[in-house]
């Protein structure tokens, strides 16, 4: 067998540096890998025209030269947003995830009052009528660092779907002092945010034996202590 000529090797040496700028090119700069697709995938109040828009990724863009951090962190200061994910999606797409906000009470006065979340996050502000299910809150100074607001919020969280369509209204002084007032007028002493699953259950079931007849009707339910709950 004939060892390869050594005149041969610059030549087999140079075809082999050429590929590989060929294959740098096509990543960086070539047509052939760029992006041509932004999906955004978990929206539902934000639209996703409104997340491409800000993910700020341009059509053609080499995929190994979007920067996904980037994009990431400009949506993820969009107030809706809760955490948000950019990925590659080879060939061609950029794959946004986002995780929005679900809100679960309203602070402020009408025509000017913010959704806030489970965290205390105020972060969108409605003009109309609140999303169902979304519960009027009054504190003094609405926000995660505020210990009466997150009180009130692990309340509101812990009451089942169809409870929390009843409650009208909630309050919280302090951390020790949440109630919630019903849409028949009926008010519920909550105490404080310990044991809120189990409050929660029994205001559940008492709203469904109060509704069969079973129960006479209370202005007043006092569920501070969930084994011992009281009906004026």
């Amino acid at each position: 067998m004939r060892r390869p000529s050594r005149r041969r090797r610059p030549v087999q040496l140079a075809v082999a540096a050429l590929a590989l700028i060929v294959v740098v090119w096509l990543l960086l700069a070539g047509p052939v890998l760029g992006v041509n697709t932004v999906q955004v995938d978990g929206v539902t109040t934000l639209s996703a025209d409104q997340v491409r828009e800000t993910a700020g990724i341009e059509a053609g863009t080499p995929l190994v030269r979007v920067d996904v951090e980037a994009a990431r962190a400009r949506i993820a200061r969009l107030p809706s947003v809760a955490s948000v994910e950019v990925t590659r999606g080879w060939p061609h797409t950029v794959v946004v995830t986002v995780v929005e906000r679900v809100p679960i009470a309203i602070v402020g006065e009408p025509g000017r009052r913010s959704l806030v979340d489970a965290e205390g996050v105020l972060f969108d502000t409605v003009t109309g009528q609140p999303p169902a299910g979304v519960v009027p809150l009054d504190v003094a100074d609405p926000g995660p660092g505020d210990p009466a607001t997150m009180a009130a919020l692990a309340a509101v969280a812990a009451l089942p779907a169809d409870v929390r369509g009843q409650v009208a209204s909630a309050a919280a002084g302090t951390a020790e002092d949440i109630s919630l007032t019903l849409t028949d007028g009926t008010l519920v002493r909550w105490g404080g945010a310990e044991e809120s699953d189990r409050k929660g259950a029994a205001l559940a079931a008492l709203i469904e034996q109060l509704a069969n007849g079973d129960l006479e009707p209370a202005g007043t339910i006092d569920v501070s202590t969930p084994e011992a709950v009281v009906l004026r």
